[in-house]
């Protein structure tokens, strides 16, 4: 995906200071905190704008790939079981929740639709979709990747294919021409264990080593708050192994939210992942922390 690119200025897509480019990346498709997940109407708007944005992937029982978080389908639709035992058409019957239960009009997304849409002429080239995988390598056979592959055929330099587990990213990465791959090398513990005095030269090589095709790195911002906290500058470690960071996912109302991202823009975070982009822009050029414009 070139990094050249400029799309019409507007809020919540990137924010610049001392020349570095600092994208917001749409975490589930949210453009405002109270955004339901995922909705066809927010990734359009994404797609059209050249934002960078993130959806979740779960397997399907035709082996494709639903937009949805989780591997059942109580919590986030009005339907229930799991979605691997869960055909195309009784997916394409369900309906979106708010974060609140309320059930909402919004359809549940394939794969094939931000495909469809990526085809369709209306995706600004500065695009970047992450499909965040969420089910396990061990369900992700020889079909699955084919599909995947064929499905993304001709619009692959949109997407990004990213998640935790590092051998099925790497065989749908490795399957798919022209697609981008990230890697989140980033347990539960990862927070604390920087801050208790993990080896942090190790950490990086070992990310780099468990997948080195991937180009895009995914650190939680608290990990990396704390390695600068000792004084280690774990962006810019990577920096130098020719990586890119995004630092997820922060929101205004967590603690210390406007001191978080002043460090991380000053330490130059290539891509904040929040629930409310348009907000933290506001916010940092309010502050004086960056600008919207190069």
């Amino acid at each position: 995906m070139p990094e050249t690119l400029v799309h019409d200025t507007a809020p919540g897509l990137d924010l610049y200071r001392d020349g570095h480019r600092t994208r917001l990346k749409w975490h589930m498709g949210r453009r405002l905190r109270d955004d339901v997940p995922f909705t066809p109407a927010r990734m359009r708007e994404a797609m059209a704008l050249g934002a960078s944005f993130e959806v979740d992937l779960n397997l399907h029982a035709e082996r494709g790939f639903a937009v949805l978080h989780d591997e059942t389908v109580d919590r986030e639709t009005n339907g229930s079981g799991p979605l691997a035992q869960m055909s195309v058409a009784e997916i394409r019957r369900l309906n979106l929740r708010r974060d609140s239960g309320e059930v909402t009009a919004d359809k549940v997304q394939l794969l094939d639709d931000l495909a469809a849409v990526a085809r369709s002429g209306g995706m600004h080239p500065d695009t970047l979709i992450q499909l965040d995988m969420k089910s396990r390598g061990s369900d992700i056979d020889a079909d699955t990747v084919s599909a995947f592959a064929e499905t993304l055929t001709g619009v692959a330099q949109y997407f990004i294919v990213s998640g935790m587990d590092r051998d099925a990213i790497a065989r749908l990465g490795r399957a798919t021409p022209g697609i981008a791959v990230g890697f989140d090398p980033c347990g539960y513990d990862t927070v604390s264990e920087v801050a208790a005095g993990m080896n942090l030269d190790a950490f990086v090589a070992d990310a780099i080593a468990a997948l080195p095709e991937a180009r895009l790195i995914y650190l939680d911002y608290q990990a990396v708050l704390a390695a600068a906290d000792r004084g280690y500058d774990l962006i810019g470690a990577f920096h130098r192994e020719g990586r890119r960071i995004d630092a997820y996912t922060l929101d205004l109302e967590h603690p210390f939210a406007e001191d978080s991202l002043a460090r991380l823009l000053g330490l130059k975070a290539d891509q904040i992942t929040t629930n409310a982009p348009d907000s933290i822009a506001a916010r940092a050029v309010e502050l004086g922390l960056a600008s919207v414009t190069p």
